[in-house]
């Protein structure tokens, strides 16, 4: 057995517990909790945390409500044999080669920060 080998052979047992950490720890998202931040966190921070807010409005009483964007949705168009584009165009494609789409909306972060700047309410939904 040539030296190459021998290094290998004594690095093998060790190669899939370092794959598996680092598959692992890579993988780890850290989810915010917002509940914990009801109260304390105040509009600044989170533009400086998430950017600006796609949409926001003030409202009479000082309250801001402000959206986030934090997944675009997709639209995907395939046919029933399996091709994920039309394999013809013309016309009357669709009515003679039946096409179906498949869709996801946008997920948005809403976050209500009252007159004081503090967070007082949170959501997420889809649009």
């Amino acid at each position: 057995m040539n030296s190459s080998a021998r290094v290998f052979a004594r690095a093998l047992p060790w190669l899939f517990p370092f794959a598996l950490a680092a598959l692992l720890t890579g993988c780890a998202t850290q989810r915010i909790d917002w509940s914990a931040r009801v109260g304390s966190y105040t509009y600044d921070q989170a533009v400086l945390e998430l950017g600006p807010p796609d949409r926001w409005a003030q409202l009479r009483d000082e309250t801001v409500v402000a959206d986030w964007l934090t997944s675009r949705g997709f639209t995907y168009v395939h046919s029933p044999w399996g091709f994920g584009y039309p394999y013809w165009s013309g016309p009357f494609y669709s009515s003679v080669y039946p096409v179906w789409t498949t869709s996801s909306p946008d997920y948005y972060l809403r976050l209500i920060f009252g007159p004081d700047g503090k967070l007082k309410t949170w959501k997420e939904f889809a649009r």
